[in-house]
């Protein structure tokens, strides 16, 4: 008997041996959040206290971009460390493929304890790399995050990717977090400052509030557990915010997401300008795990720059527009000051839901019909749209200023184009002939029977884009 229990001693001091170095995760994934939208990222309006803490005593990053500003095929793209035409799953509602590459799943193999929680969009293949899946409970899906914390194995690492559907439409209201008042939003230049839109960022505003309030929670209960200081915690969003010009777009209201990281292990406190992709999310979980990236991961790790802010690990991020109830096609680009757009339909007006449906979207159009619109506020309606699109970011905050037709810029655009052909050609996109058709009509145009609809042909089907694994450009030449 005393060897049997001698035996279960070394095996305990083993695995506890095993697992030093490797921290737990939890990935905190919020719905339709710019990332302007935070207290931490200088929104004087905003309440978010906990998020505020976890930037204060971690790391903001400032140039943190996504793939794609369009919910399933952003989390996809995520959860695979894969451009979305890589992935098989590129436009909305579309699901991962059998056989998809999961870094959660080699956390899982690695001994990991992996749960998934709340709004899942990627599909049923996805949770073969979680060892429990739950959809959540509550308003935002977050009810049982502090139970899965609670209830989990002590004598594994664990990974947790929490996803939030706060702040996605429609708002809902309760105790959980501050309700604001009109007043007390802040509207940007390409929204009308009215009436409804002020209105309707207060439901956005409360949303984006219950996400903290949730994510303070499990905070409290990692410091009750005494695992707060062996836990890395990352704070980011799949998309911009559910508003006219936000959603679906490549503009930095619809890309450029919130990212903290809360790094006990040597980690610098502040913040860092080094630009990242949420494609490298996957390779730096890993990373820190200690497990070794698989090439099907186009992602890189950014695991150096957690340690020295002033890290570098790339000097360019790409995103793609694809199919979102309405029919698309645009690339980006986006290095130093610069971002660049190709509109491969320009024919067309580039249109989402949220720029027409309610509140702000409302405001917008009755505006419009009342020729009041600022030039900021027309990009929504501009028909057809420009092949290119040139801002310098620095200088052009909202990027409201194209300037692809000056000829002062014409090195930097030739540069830009030769960025997104290299991309193109190297990671297998392509545009489809037979793109994915409107599902729903647009404004003026009769009302479209959505059990006609059929998705067309993927972006990258044609190249074979699934079995490609080069990364495409990461530096500038």
């Amino acid at each position: 008997m005393k060897y049997i229990i001698v035996i279960a001693i070394l095996s305990q001091m083993l695995v506890r041996s095993a697992d030093a170095g490797r921290p737990n995760v939890i990935l905190f994934l919020a719905d339709d959040i710019s990332q302007e939208d935070l207290g931490c990222y200088g929104n004087e309006s905003m309440q978010t206290p906990n998020i505020d803490r976890l930037a204060a005593n971690g790391l903001r990053f400032d140039n943190a971009f996504l793939t794609i500003s369009s919910c399933s095929p952003s989390r996809c793209s995520i959860i695979t460390g894969r451009y979305p035409h890589n992935t098989g799953a590129a436009e909305l509602h579309t699901t991962l493929p059998k056989g998809s590459v999961l870094f959660p799943e080699f956390l899982k193999d690695a001994g990991y304890y992996t749960v998934l929680s709340g709004k899942d969009h990627m599909g049923s293949e996805a949770h073969r790399g979680f060892t429990k899946v739950s959809k959540g409970v509550g308003p935002g899906k977050e009810g049982d995050w502090v139970e899965i914390l609670h209830g989990r194995p002590k004598d594994q690492p664990f990974f947790f990717w929490f996803a939030s559907t706060d702040a996605h439409r429609g708002w809902t209201l309760n105790d959980d977090a501050p309700q604001y008042s009109p007043e007390d939003v802040v509207v940007p230049p390409y929204l009308v400052d009215g009436p409804k839109t002020r209105e309707d960022l207060t439901g956005y505003y409360h949303e984006v509030s219950r996400f903290d309030h949730y994510i303070g929670l499990v905070v409290e209960e990692l410091e009750q557990q005494g695992v707060l200081d062996q836990t890395v915690i990352i704070v980011m969003a799949d998309n911009g915010r559910p508003f006219p010009r936000c959603k679906t777009r490549l503009y930095d209201s619809g890309i450029k997401t919130p990212f903290i990281v809360h790094y006990p292990d040597g980690a610098v406190v502040g913040s860092t300008e080094s630009m990242i992709s949420s494609i490298d999310v996957a390779a730096t979980v890993l990373d820190l795990a200690k497990i070794e990236k698989v090439e099907r991961i186009q992602g890189i790790s950014f695991h150096s720059i957690l340690s020295n802010s002033k890290a570098t690990t790339r000097d360019v991020v790409f995103a793609e527009h694809n199919w979102h109830v309405f029919r698309n096609h645009e690339r980006l680009v986006r290095t130093g000051d610069w971002l660049y757009i190709r509109n491969n339909l320009p024919e067309q007006q580039n249109l989402c839901v949220e720029a027409y449906m309610g509140g702000a979207g409302d405001e917008l159009w009755d505006n419009q019909k009342l020729g009041t619109l600022s030039d900021a506020q027309q990009n929504v309606f501009w028909n057809p749209c420009p092949e290119e699109e040139l801002y310098h970011v620095s200088k052009d905050v909202h990027q409201l200023s194209n300037v692809a037709s000056n000829p002062e810029n014409k090195p930097v655009l030739e540069t830009m184009r030769g960025l997104l052909s290299e991309w193109t050609e190297q990671t297998g996109d392509t545009l489809p002939e037979n793109l994915s058709p409107d599902r729903e009509a647009r404004p003026g145009k009769p009302k479209k029977d959505r059990k006609n609809f059929s998705y067309g042909e993927m972006p990258g089907k044609a190249a074979g884009s699934e079995k490609i694994n080069h990364p495409g450009p990461l530096h500038l030449q």
